[in-house]
């Protein structure tokens, strides 16, 4: 079906009903009764309503693009901006054909003022910019996506569809150009907009979820996988081949040297990282290292060289190296004393801690306090003898 971009001729309603009527099945008419009675009663509201009760008809797909050309084109001026974007995309996947596919975007978005209706105007904006991506015109993509986010930036209580749609092309761009830190990134914030359950069919949530794990492997500049690791979506791997990806997640968090090796064997089911074995190897061992400072008491973290090779199971000369590099990352901070070889830190980033994380904090919290109350009962005579 090809669809003109021009402006339609004038709707005539009842030649238009007639044309439905004849040409649909029987279970469609009463959703055509329904147009004609609130057209005519100029009740816009419920008619965009109704509109959308027929475009989730299954049985309405053949015929949705042409009630939307020659019917819902004459009024869409006076209805709500944002739903008829919303319209206009569920129909425009039902068309095929590439060129005339961005054509019927395209032509929506030149007739959606960008400043009455900004939220419609990103929206669809996004959309283009996803259809663009689906025919490999990647830098097509990114002009739209930067055009989108200008707009949608600024904007405050934001639908969440339209985030969603946003941040769903951002990941997609992100994922198809290999760039795994914005990924993950984007992929989140798409997550945190959509319903898992409404939203997404099991295979999408599997297929997100191991990408997200992909991506937290890999990216340079992800070293906490928090947000991830409380995350439902991370469900979906339970009970599948890469059910061992989740395993892993918790194995990084945890900088369980120990468990990445015997995980490692896995790593030839996903080609990817067992290319990236070098770096996901000093990635653990930097893990390992954050672990090893967490463990211990603010007045011990005066680490030699030494025990963070045993820590961390590297050899003692490329100790330095992994500290320099876990200071340039902001995953730590001290000093590195090279005469004496050992490290001084004074900050470790935070991140969600493992159970047995959290046990072995209650255990030194609760150390503290019995040194506060041993202190306590030292100072008290003294205090009362001079009071």
């Amino acid at each position: 079906m090809s669809v003109d971009p021009s402006k339609p001729p004038k709707l005539v309603l009842d030649e238009f009903i007639a044309t439905a009527l004849s040409a649909t099945p029987q279970s469609l008419h009463p959703y055509f009764e329904a147009f004609r009675n609130l057209y005519t009663r100029k009740l816009w509201h419920q008619l965009t309503l109704k509109l959308f009760e027929f475009f989730d008809d299954p049985q309405s797909q053949p015929y949705r693009v042409d009630v939307f050309e020659r019917f819902v084109r004459d009024f869409e001026s006076k209805i709500n901006q944002l739903r008829l974007v919303e319209m206009g995309v569920k129909v425009s996947k039902e068309i095929e054909n590439p060129q005339v596919h961005l054509s019927f975007l395209t032509s929506l978005l030149s007739r959606i003022d960008r400043t009455k209706a900004q939220e419609a105007y990103v929206l669809l904006l996004a959309t283009i910019a996803h259809v663009k991506l689906m025919y490999g015109d990647l830098e097509g993509t990114k002009a739209d996506m930067d055009e989108a986010w200008k707009i949608l930036d600024p904007l405050e209580g934001v639908d969440p569809g339209v985030n969603a749609a946003y941040y769903s092309v951002a990941a997609d761009y992100y994922k198809a150009r290999a760039e795994y830190a914005p990924y993950y990134r984007n992929s989140l914030l798409y997550l945190a907009c959509v319903d898992l359950e409404k939203d997404m069919t099991p295979e999408e949530r599997l297929v997100r979820a191991h990408d997200l794990g992909i991506s937290a492997f890999l990216g340079d500049t992800i070293y906490n996988f928090g947000e991830l690791l409380m995350h439902p979506i991370l469900d979906a791997l339970d009970g599948t081949p890469h059910e061992w990806i989740k395993k892993l997640l918790f194995t990084f968090n945890e900088g369980n040297i120990g468990k990445f090796e015997a995980l490692a064997p896995l790593f030839p089911k996903e080609p990817i990282l067992q290319e990236n074995y070098a770096f996901l190897r000093q990635k653990i061992c930097l893990m390992a290292l954050i672990e090893s400072v967490f463990k211990r008491s603010a007045d011990n973290r005066t680490m030699s060289f030494q025990t963070i090779a045993e820590e961390t199971r590297l050899p003692i000369d490329e100790v330095e190296h992994l500290v320099m590099k876990a200071l340039s990352l902001k995953l730590i901070r001290g000093s590195l004393d090279q005469v004496d070889q050992k490290a001084q830190i004074t900050w470790v980033q935070p991140r969600v801690l493992s159970r047995e994380q959290i046990g072995g904090l209650a255990n030194r919290l609760d150390e503290w306090v019995n040194k506060l109350n041993a202190t306590e009962r030292r100072i008290a005579p003294e205090v009362l003898t001079t009071a």
